[in-house]
């Protein structure tokens, strides 16, 4: 990564009010930290991409805007059991290869360890998110097209 690129990537992450971000490329390993002008709650503690499952239900929806379909359909007790695929990168999400194509997943669908579940595109980058467990995709947590943060929630998975 160059000295523009990165000058680009900060400017990228002060315009979006983004206080930390995480990259990882290859052998190239970066972590931006910045302070913010107003006292905020504390971020939440360095996670690797691999501890990023986690048996939390999904966010409600805001007052006045509509929840994901997976989200509004949910019972009161379907998240137990379920892994929750987190964003490793902030960017974003798509569920197909291209638009119009076929999404890679949906819910209903059974997947195995490793399979391309989306992409997340950070910087004309397209990172292709891959399940890290084999199961069933109960609920897709965000819209195709939405700008997701590191560590929001993008999938729930009941193991098989």
């Amino acid at each position: 990564m160059n000295v523009k690129e990165l000058k680009s990537l900060i400017e990228f992450l002060i315009e979006k009010d983004i206080a930390e971000f995480e990259l990882e490329r290859g052998d190239l390993k970066m972590r931006i930290k910045r302070a913010s002008a107003v006292a905020a709650a504390p971020a939440a503690p360095y996670a690797p991409v691999a501890a990023a499952f986690t048996t939390v239900p999904a966010p409600a929806a805001e007052p006045g805007r509509a929840a994901a379909p997976d989200v509004a359909a949910r019972g009161a007790g379907e998240d137990v059991d379920l892994h929750i695929l987190r964003s490793p990168i902030v960017g974003t999400f798509y569920e197909s290869a291209s638009p119009g194509a076929e999404p890679f997943v949906q819910v209903g669908d059974t997947v195995q360890k490793g399979q391309v579940l989306c992409i997340v595109e950070a910087m004309k980058l397209m990172n292709e998110i891959e399940s890290d467990v084999a199961g069933s995709i109960v609920k897709r947590l965000v819209e195709n097209a939405q700008p997701v943060e590191y560590g929001q929630p993008l999938f729930g998975i009941r193991l098989s």
